[in-house]
């Protein structure tokens, strides 16, 4: 078989190299940083661990079905704890419907159904009507989008896209917002209903309403939350990688991808490396895959005329939000926060036009979320404290700076942080949160971009509007360079470690040659133990 050199040990490098290992694969994975796991990352002090990147637990089927194509199972590597409630909505006290407090989401669609019909009476049809059609948009997504390699047109022509093409076309011509805003008066239901658009990377004025699928995640199938947290998640998969034979290098940041001319045509046959000392090497390999940015990817590890999206296809490119993260050890409890807690501002336009705008600026008052994990978790804090992380999507800007431990960021990213901190002190009720921090650390745009290259020191990758979606988003294999692929969640399906792992599954389909658009047949037992 192929020797393959993967770039990057995020999810989805991790992911590629375990399954293409699988198939019987020599694998290397050289990642630039000393840890792997990418963008889910995690800092540990003080008797504290942060996962400082995903936290929601959505999607099971995948992880399902990537564990199994490892030979596995979730319930062999993780353990999962369903969560109830779900999440908990904060708006403003000065909001017209203040008196009313926070929401609490609980879990499973009958009681999400007499939450909404407290919150607006006579809306269990509606509720019931959306949620059928988030559940048949999320299984015609994986059936026939999210894991095709889209190689072949044909796969489109089957027969339930034809059926369902007019409903797949209003929902592709309808903005997720006003798909809600039809169906739903109530504001906290409509910011429910639109907020999952910003965990992939958009605005809700901007994303397809086939986006609503992602209701039928969280408020029909429920969140769970994998005890260790996401580190966990990236410990297992690396784990399996490991066990399929997997080789994976720290600190060796990828400077080139090398290509040779065959058959009049640019092949792949290795990438030059540093290491932590400077010193240069070379990896040679039948095969390269990119698990790292695709922007850094194509304009930085490539030769102008090797560019399948070059500086000026970018140029015309829509990037999602950038990130604030603030992570918080907190003396005491704080009973006022469930696992999840999302903070919404009534100016819901004022807040999205501040990220996304012509004219962007962190926004003030922001819309933030906040994991509490320490509810679900007694290892990620010291007895008596509490975990916290909070996230303030801002504009994708290197120029807003970085964090650090204790406020020893860049101020613009220190600032949206105490503002945040105050926010969540006012908002859930809790007057002395300020005073009972006992660590704090943060991150801004210019570490994403540092870390982890990304375009425009973005947190996830291009924004999930229609052209850059599906088929319209940047595919999974150069265009220019044969034995070229590329992993994650800058590329094709999209954002979110869900997304990372079809996107290995992507790879590995380009690799055997299989042009099918749904999730491969799983191995057999028997397979799978040998």
């Amino acid at each position: 078989m192929s020797r393959v050199v993967v770039i990057g040990a995020g999810v989805a490098g991790l992911a590629t190299a375990g399954l293409l290992a699988k198939e019987g694969h020599d694998v290397v994975v050289l990642e630039k940083n000393d840890r792997v796991g990418g963008r889910a990352g995690t800092i540990e002090r003080d008797g504290f661990r942060f996962d400082s990147g995903p936290s929601w637990y959505l999607m099971p089927e995948v992880f399902d079905h990537f564990f199994a194509m490892m030979g596995t199972s979730t319930a062999e590597q993780l353990d999962l704890v369903r969560l109830d409630p779900g999440y908990r909505v904060f708006r403003s006290p000065d909001s017209s419907d203040a008196a009313d407090g926070p929401v609490t989401v609980p879990a499973g669609r009958d009681a999400v159904t007499r939450l909404f019909e407290t919150l607006e009476p006579g809306s269990t049809g509606a509720l019931d009507a959306y949620l059928d059609s988030a559940q048949h948009a999320g299984t015609m997504a994986q059936r026939y989008f999210l894991y095709n390699p889209f190689t072949r047109l044909r796969s489109l022509a089957a027969p339930d896209v034809l059926r369902a093409l007019p409903r797949l076309a209003a929902l592709l011509g309808t903005r997720l917002q006003a798909f809600a805003a039809r169906r739903f008066r109530h504001p906290a239901i409509r910011q429910i209903l639109g907020y999952p658009a910003v965990f992939l990377g958009t605005d809700p004025r901007s994303a397809p309403a086939m986006y609503h699928l992602m209701s039928a995640l969280d408020l029909d199938q429920g969140v769970s939350y994998p005890q260790g947290g996401f580190w966990r998640v990236v410990e297992r998969i690396e784990g399996l990688a490991r066990e399929a034979g997997v080789r994976i290098v720290t600190g060796a940041d990828v400077t080139g991808i090398r290509t040779q001319d065959i058959g009049g045509a640019p092949h792949a046959t290795g990438v030059g490396w540093r290491d932590e000392a400077g010193h240069t090497h070379v990896e040679s390999a039948d095969i390269v895959v990119s698990a790292a940015d695709l922007h850094h990817t194509e304009t930085a590890l490539l030769p102008r005329s090797l560019q399948s999206y070059p500086e000026s296809w970018w140029a015309r490119r829509t990037s999602g939000p950038g990130g604030v993260l603030v992570m918080l050890g907190v003396r005491g409890t704080l009973p006022q926060l469930p696992h999840h807690s999302l903070f919404f501002t009534d100016d819901w336009d004022a807040n999205f036009d501040a990220i996304f705008g012509p004219s962007p600026s962190v926004p003030a008052p922001a819309s933030i979320y906040v994991c509490r994990p320490s509810a679900t978790d007694p290892d990620v804090a010291p007895a008596d404290h509490e975990n916290l992380f909070v996230l303030i999507p801002v504009p994708a800007d290197v120029d807003l700076g970085g964090g650090g431990p204790d406020g020893s960021g860049s101020p613009r990213v220190e600032e949206a942080a105490d503002a945040a901190i105050d926010q969540i002190a006012a908002w859930a009720g809790i007057p002395d949160l300020r005073e009972r921090i006992v660590v704090r650390e943060t991150k801004g745009p210019a570490d994403f971009h540092a870390d982890y290259r990304s375009w425009r020191g973005g947190m996830l990758g291009p924004a999930h509007i229609l052209s850059q979606s599906a088929m319209f988003r940047a595919q999974n294999a150069s265009r220019r360079v044969q034995g070229l692929f590329y992993a994650g969640a800058t590329t094709a399906p999209g954002v979110g470690v869900p997304m990372c792992l079809i996107s290995a599954e992507l790879v590995l389909k380009r690799v055997r040659g299989d042009h099918s658009p749904g999730p491969l047949d799983e191995p057999v037992a028997g397979e799978a133990a040998r």
